[in-house]
């Protein structure tokens, strides 16, 4: 235990120093890297989930390159932070980001989803280094998060537990048992991020299932809640930041307001775009508009609780 602390106040170190020295300006860039290698291996498949990755880029760029608490060079470090990804169709966007950070090279994303290859629709724990959850049916990661923290406690290791769910999945009944054991067991160190994206595969959260409102539902099971824009680093960044580190009290939610499809015009808040192929024109003008930048976001607060 005590090398394994040794070493784990080195990597806290030097995750930190790199944290702090990130600029918005380049997650900025690491996000559209995300969007553009989606494009690309849904290009390789033939169809991709496009519109659940792209409300989440923003979201895997601040984790991955300013927050977690993580070791590319050794994968299964026991100290690292656990990133449950639990809606785990969008992979698609968080294997480019493991590659840039050297877990594997990024040429082993050439073979995405082809016969034989470890890189499939939905993460696989066993074949990925870095993917700490195979997830596949939604709704089941805040409960192997619990777990992951529960773990963690009787181990007396001081990691963190990230979730990040999908708005759609929390009409799984799983979620709220999982978010009241998370509450009765008092694990701080577990983290929900919901992506707020709006849209589920069959129709918009608040006519399929309403999930409104997100900030007292959460509460009411004993969590602590932010809520913030998911697209916006100034917001994400210090939300992060305020995390409380893992002990005995309440969890933690981030409610991170989205736009499903968001930088590409024609799939934002469509229901088209949660699995589809771009081809030929479309396909270099979903480029083109994602290399050109990222329009402002438009302000939704007044609608969000009337839904």
């Amino acid at each position: 235990m005590k090398s394994a602390a040794k070493k784990g106040s080195a990597v806290k170190k030097s995750i930190a120093a790199r944290g702090h020295n990130v600029s918005s300006a380049m997650l900025a860039d690491r996000a559209m890297f995300v969007r553009l290698e989606t494009l690309r291996l849904a290009r390789i498949c033939g169809a991709g989930h496009y519109s659940s990755t792209f409300s989440a880029a923003e979201l895997f760029a601040a984790l991955y390159y300013a927050h977690l608490n993580i070791d590319p060079k050794d994968p299964d470090w026991p100290d690292r932070d656990r990133f449950i990804l639990s809606k785990g169709h969008a992979a698609i966007g968080l294997y480019p980001i493991l590659a840039d950070l050297g877990y594997y090279p990024m040429s082993e994303l050439d073979t995405f989803t082809r016969l034989g290859s470890h890189f499939g629709d939905h993460p696989n724990m066993k074949h990925i280094p870095g993917i700490d959850f195979s997830s596949g049916s939604l709704g089941h990661g805040l409960s192997v998060g619990v777990g992951m923290a529960l773990a963690g406690r009787m181990q007396q290791r001081d990691y963190r537990v990230y979730c990040m769910l999908g708005d759609g999945e929390l009409a799984e009944g799983q979620i709220w048992e999982a978010a009241m054991a998370a509450s009765h067991y008092k694990l701080q160190g577990l983290i929900a991020i919901i992506d707020r994206n709006q849209l589920c595969i069959d129709g918009h959260t608040e006519e399929v299932m309403r999930v409104e409102p997100l900030e007292q539902r959460f509460r009411s099971f004993g969590w602590e809640v932010q809520r913030i824009d998911g697209h916006d680093f100034e917001a994400i960044l210090p939300a992060l930041g305020q995390l409380k580190p893992a002990g005995t009290g309440k969890p933690q939610a981030l409610i991170c307001d989205t736009i499903k499809g968001r930088g590409v015009k024609r799939m934002e808040l469509s229901l088209q775009w949660h699995v589809a192929n771009l081809a030929g024109e479309d396909y270099d003008d979903a480029e083109a508009e994602i290399r050109a930048g990222l329009r402002p976001l438009a302000k939704r607060g007044k609608k969000r609780g009337k839904n």
